[in-house]
């Protein structure tokens, strides 16, 4: 009876082990400008984080540069901003929703919708996923779009223009929801500010919140960012100066500077522009993007949230626009703009670092990584 109850042991670790072993590979969604050649701009891959190959699964038609999307759960559509100025005839930029069969890996486009002003960069899903938010860097503007019950772009209930008489331009770079879905929050590179609004879910309009405007040093310009996973921090990656800020977020939203510091390394000589900023997936370590430099810089975050530079590695390539963490947690894919590659990078669990596999996809001008999570 003993045998046979290790026997059965046996059998059942071994299945346990094939399981793993022959588990699919991972898809990666990735977007790229259009503009450079070529009518598809959205790819779909099976990447196999064991041999670090990535095999194409399909390619699509996402509208004229879609340069960033975000990737629904509810429905299973991808949400593609069209970074263009002149959108179906009109002054304008768009918005394309696509669906995904995640059986076959098939990319349909579905539906687009004109979004006015133009040059879409960023766009992202409301919590209950009726709206989307959309960053309009080169119209200095930000509009927001009721999706259907059938999650399909209807019409935009909100757009705002920002102007000023300083001689200033915005640029309005991204938008999005805090993790608790109470506040959204904007960075504004022109104007060197993060801006932080009520949403009103009846109407769908944005709402400037008292004293919710957080300015910067001129010629800053905040990019992106991203919170830890309470909502009680909030790390800002500037573009222009190539800086990290971090904020405290008190209970009404409103933000408080706690620190802010170079991305670049100690005596760097010439031109770098961060771009992305992503915490890893156990909330030890944050990672930004700075093109120039062209390295992901890795920093400790300490226990009160501040940061320490914990190293800095090559990005693999040249322009590294957007980058993207694997739902494990141990892989990092570097989507390097001008340079034409996606870099796959595994993040060594002692240190933070991510260390180069020498794996990498050829793909033209590619701008934004997504994992379907």
């Amino acid at each position: 009876m003993k045998k046979l109850n290790q026997l059965i042991l046996t059998l059942f670790l071994i299945m346990i082990l094939v399981t793993s072993c022959s588990k699919p590979a991972i898809r990666l969604f990735a977007g790229r400008y259009t503009d450079t050649g070529g009518s598809n701009g959205l790819y779909l891959y099976n990447l196999n984080l064991q041999t670090g190959d990535f095999k194409t699964v399909s390619e699509s038609d996402a509208g004229p540069d879609p340069s960033y999307f975000c990737i629904s759960k509810k429905y299973d559509y991808i949400y593609a901003a069209n970074e263009v100025m002149d959108f179906k005839g009109e002054k304008a930029g768009g918005v394309t929703a696509l669906s995904y069969d995640e059986q076959t890996g098939a990319i349909e486009k579905l539906k687009d919708l004109v979004v006015p002003d133009g040059g879409p960069c960023f766009i992202s899903l409301s919590p209950d996923e009726d709206f989307l938010l959309m960053a309009n860097y080169s119209s200095s503007s930000v509009a927001v779009v009721r999706l259907d019950n059938k999650g399909l772009p209807e019409n935009v209930t909100d757009t705002i223009l920002f102007v000023s008489d300083s001689g200033k331009v915005s640029h309005p770079h991204m938008i999005s929801f805090d993790p608790e879905g109470k506040k959204v929050y904007l960075t504004d590179l022109g104007f060197d500010r993060v801006v932080v609004y009520d949403f009103d879910k009846v109407s769908g309009q944005l709402n400037q919140v008292k004293d919710g405007v957080v300015t910067f040093p001129e010629g800053t310009g905040p990019r992106h960012f991203v919170f830890n996973s309470t909502g009680t921090k909030l790390y800002v990656i500037c573009e222009l100066n190539s800086t990290i800020s971090v904020f405290d977020v008190d209970e009404n939203g409103l933000l408080k500077l706690l620190q802010s510091q170079s991305t670049l390394m100690e005596g760097f000589q010439g031109e770098s522009f961060c771009a992305d900023v992503h915490i890893g997936n156990n909330g030890q370590y944050l990672y930004g993007s700075n093109r120039g430099e062209n390295d992901i810089v890795t920093f400790k975050i300490e226990p009160d949230g501040k940061l320490t530079v914990a190293g800095r590695t090559p990005c693999g390539g040249d322009w590294p626009r957007n980058f993207v963490i694997d739902p494990s947690g141990k892989f990092l894919l570097v989507a390097n703009q001008k340079s034409g590659n996606i870099v796959l990078f595994k993040i060594d669990e002692k240190t933070g670092l991510p260390a180069p596999t020498d794996r990498e996809c050829k793909i033209e001008t590619p701008s934004c990584l997504k994992f379907k999570i």
